[in-house]
């Protein structure tokens, strides 16, 4: 055996690719330094795309089919190359498969809570705000094989979803998140746009996506979710509608109700779901009234039955009158009054102690001032510099003498 028949049996004859896998997106054909023959077969399936690869850059893509290679349906390789003997030339060829299938069921979905404008939550006048989740799934394929090997693959022998999972899944949800701020729905209304959200994010990915050679062939909005609190008080009043309860603290005095009997049935469970009850339906109908107006005094139940009280039997029995009350019959004679001075028929003259009292003692009459009280007052006198000193010593000698 010649030194050239030698080469021809290490050349490859056939090269291709069977795909067991439903995650792998590039596969490098193992030639194990072995040289591609000329003429030889390459197979590339259904769905499946060969790059023909020179130190590291993509010369010729082949698609599905059966190809020859050699000079003629290879000319970018030929050409890089020089080769002038076709493949029998010592030099390699890399074989670098890409899946074109689409991949499925790709699962995405928010790391974090997204805060969105949501009218329903509004009160007063601040605008309503409310996080929320998303999750879903999409589907994507390889729609540019060469481009896809220049961005993404390089030199590496293999490359799967997992590779690029994160950069597809971060551009899903950063378009998102610019959809529903956008949309201006309420997250109630959300569930009837599900398709139009996802319209939207395709559309704003399609560019970044179709830079790596990849485009998204479907978007699915699974479900978009609530905070576990928010969540909790809409679900109590859907209960609270359903009920026909149309007044919270009413609800609550039931829900009271339900807690205390859920205690065993105990005095003091049933105290309390009694003060709870009652509680609810008396702040219920306060509430109610405040919503309605302005209390009203004239409400049901107010004045109390009986009040004013009526003439008849009143004052009550046993109240003692005044004395002298009521007048005796045919006094004073009709047209006239008691003379004047008189005073009513059972009353004591003026200044007559009323019967059966002692009149008041007599004020005895006031004597001369003492000779102590006077001295006191000159005193006082001159402390307040109403006399002279001359003058108070006259004075008080006057009635020192005197005495």
């Amino acid at each position: 055996m010649g030194i050239m028949s030698f080469i021809k049996s290490q050349l490859i004859d056939i090269i291709e690719w069977l795909d067991d896998t439903n995650y792998t997106l590039v596969w490098r054909f193992p030639d194990e330094d072995h040289e591609v023959k000329n003429g030889a077969k390459l197979i590339c399936r259904q769905g499946q795309a060969c790059v023909l690869v020179n130190e590291g850059k993509a010369a010729d893509v082949f698609g599905p089919g059966t190809h020859t290679l050699s000079t003629q349906n290879v000319p970018l390789l030929s050409t890089l190359r020089g080769w002038k003997y076709g493949f029998e030339s010592p030099f390699k060829v890399e074989v670098y498969y890409i899946n074109l299938r689409q991949y499925l069921d790709q699962k995405w979905g928010t790391s974090n809570p997204i805060l969105v404008r949501d009218p329903e939550f509004a009160v007063g006048n601040r605008p309503g705000r409310v996080r929320i989740r998303a999750f879903g799934s999409y589907n994507f394929k390889i729609t540019d094989p060469k481009k896809f090997f220049d961005e993404i693959v390089g030199t590496q022998g293999f490359v799967s979803t997992d590779d690029i999972e994160g950069f597809l899944k971060r551009r899903l949800v950063s378009a998102f998140t610019v959809a529903a701020g956008k949309s201006e729905l309420s997250v109630a209304d959300m569930a009837g746009h599900y398709e139009i959200l996802s319209d939207k994010v395709k559309d704003a990915i399609d560019e970044d996506f179709g830079k790596i050679g990849v485009s998204l062939s479907s978007l699915i909005i699974e479900n978009i979710s609530l905070p576990p609190e928010v969540e909790k008080a809409l679900d109590a009043a859907a209960a609270q509608s359903a009920r026909g309860v149309d007044n919270t603290m009413a609800w609550e005095g039931m829900k009271a109700v339900q807690t205390a009997a859920g205690q065993g049935g105990t005095a003091g469970g049933m105290m309390g779901a009694g003060m709870g009850m009652g509680m609810g339906m008396g702040m219920g109908n306060m509430m109610g009234q405040v919503m309605g107006g302005a209390m009203q005094p004239q409400q049901q139940g107010y004045p109390p039955q009986g009040y004013p009280p009526q003439q008849q039997g009143y004052p009550p029995q046993g109240y003692p009158p005044p004395p002298g009350y009521p007048p005796q019959p045919g006094y004073p004679p009709q047209g006239q009054y008691p003379p004047q001075g008189q005073p009513p028929h059972g009353q004591p003259p003026q200044g007559q102690p009323p019967q059966g009292q002692a009149p008041p003692a007599a004020a005895a009459p006031a004597g001369p001032p003492t000779l102590e009280e006077k001295l006191k007052k000159l005193k006082a006198a001159f402390e307040a510099e109403l006399l002279t000193e001359d003058e108070y010593k006259a004075k008080r000698g006057e009635l020192l003498s005197a005495f």
